[in-house]
């Protein structure tokens, strides 16, 4: 990834990235706090139940944010490009799945940037 469209993909993958290690903070460290901010949906009782689920739903998140930040540093832009479109790629499908079966909300937050990188990154 090259050039303006390339710097511009690099900072929209680290912008998604940084979302999901802000989603990993909040489901494995600070479910019942910031938790019951960010999901107002879920009645509060259910917060100290569901604290294990959330956590292994924060690590899945950090393995998102961890597979976009390492396509920052890949040197070949073959597989540099691989690897971003592959994350982003799951970003999508996850948001997308969201969408569906929880909140609307969750495509727009969450896909749309990853929508946009991708499309960035093809570009690039």
């Amino acid at each position: 990834m090259e050039g303006t469209l390339g710097i511009i993909a690099k900072i929209v993958i680290s912008v998604v990235a940084l979302e999901h290690l802000y989603i990993l903070w909040i489901e494995m460290f600070a479910w019942e706090t910031a938790g019951k901010k960010t999901f107002k949906s879920l009645p509060e009782h259910l917060f100290k139940e569901t604290k294990g689920l959330a956590a292994n739903q924060g690590l899945y998140n950090g393995f998102l944010a961890a597979g976009l930040i390492w396509s920052l540093f890949i040197m070949d832009g073959v597989w540099q490009q691989n690897i971003a479109l592959f994350f982003l790629g799951c970003v999508i499908i996850a948001a997308i799945f969201g969408a569906i079966t929880a909140d609307k909300g969750i495509f727009y937050k969450q896909g749309l940037p990853a929508l946009i990188g991708f499309v960035l990154v093809i570009m690039a």
